[in-house]
């Protein structure tokens, strides 16, 4: 049996959010258990922690049909879940002792530093690389074509996946969008990015956009939180529209899973240092499988 916890990230006032499985230290699972075990929970990824020779965790995260790189909202909710049981680093990691507020993960995007501040998790992304502009044209067939802001870019952005940042003119036309996931899956292969980030901007708000995020290549058609989509969005507003140390987005409202995502940036003139992702999270339940020798 394999003991799987299910832990929303990116909650909103300790409702709403991303639900990720979490598994702790099952090395001897193979990948397509790990896919099963994913695909079993249903969630849009569910993340194996194990012991890494060079971080304080390895981590490895798994949609219901293929590996990713990287997650951010099963990240914020590994580290909720290590601070509720109060699990701390040591040579059987499961042990609990004091817990620090700052540590290391090993990922297929790199070694991430992740640091706890006032009950947030914050997740450590690349420095943004900003690829192809695109043109409106391109998205006919995927979305609500007629209701993208034209007076913004659509841009490829990573700040450790790839995404096509895609901005809507108004909240009215991105709660009406209606998605073509054939043909995104298909725009998705063309352009190599994980799926599209659609967003648009608030007034008055103390969110700065409210978003939707499509990835049907991956097996996740739509996402209540998406943490690395939501810091490549980060870096696109600072590039594009307004420079500041903090960005706050809303997602998930399509799917009654409100969700609160904060992006940090340290920046100089027009260069960001460093990019953090954070939010808060809770414990939904613990799941018990039997998993099948594949």
């Amino acid at each position: 049996m394999v003991e799987a916890y299910v832990v929303s990230a990116f909650s909103k006032h300790g409702k709403g959010g991303n639900n990720a499985g979490v598994v702790f230290d099952y090395t001897n699972l193979t990948t397509l258990q790990k896919r099963w075990i994913a695909s079993r929970l249903g969630y849009a990824e569910t993340v194996f922690v194990s012991n890494s020779a060079i971080a304080d965790y390895r981590l490895q995260y798994f949609t219901p049909t293929s590996e990713v790189s990287l997650c951010g909202h099963a990240t914020i909710a590994t580290f909720v879940l290590l601070k509720l049981l109060n699990i701390q680093e040591s040579n059987n990691y499961l042990i609990s002792s004091k817990q620090k507020v700052d540590y290391t993960i090993e990922t297929k995007s790199g070694i991430l530093k992740i640091s706890i501040k006032n009950n947030l998790i914050f997740m450590q992304q690349n420095s943004p690389t900003f690829l192809d502009i695109l043109s409106p044209s391109l998205f006919t067939n995927c979305i609500n074509s007629e209701f993208i802001d034209k007076s913004l870019p659509i841009q490829i952005v990573s700040t450790g996946l790839k995404d096509i940042i895609l901005p809507i003119d108004s909240m009215q036309n991105l709660t009406n969008l209606q998605p073509n996931f054939k043909n995104i899956i298909s725009l998705s292969q063309q352009k190599d990015v994980v799926g599209i980030h659609a967003f648009v901007l608030n007034k008055n708000k103390d969110n700065i956009a409210t978003c939707r995020n499509f990835a049907p290549l991956y097996g996740i058609d739509e996402e209540s939180a998406t943490g690395t989509a939501s810091c490549a969005l980060a870096c696109y507003l600072f590039k594009y529209f307004s420079k500041q140390p903090q960005y706050v987005f809303e997602q998930g409202y399509s799917l009654g899973q409100v969700s609160q995502i904060i992006v940090n940036l340290t920046y100089q003139d027009d260069i960001i240092d460093a990019v953090y992702v954070g939010g808060s999270g809770y414990l939904v339940c613990k799941k018990s499988l039997s998993v099948p020798n594949i």
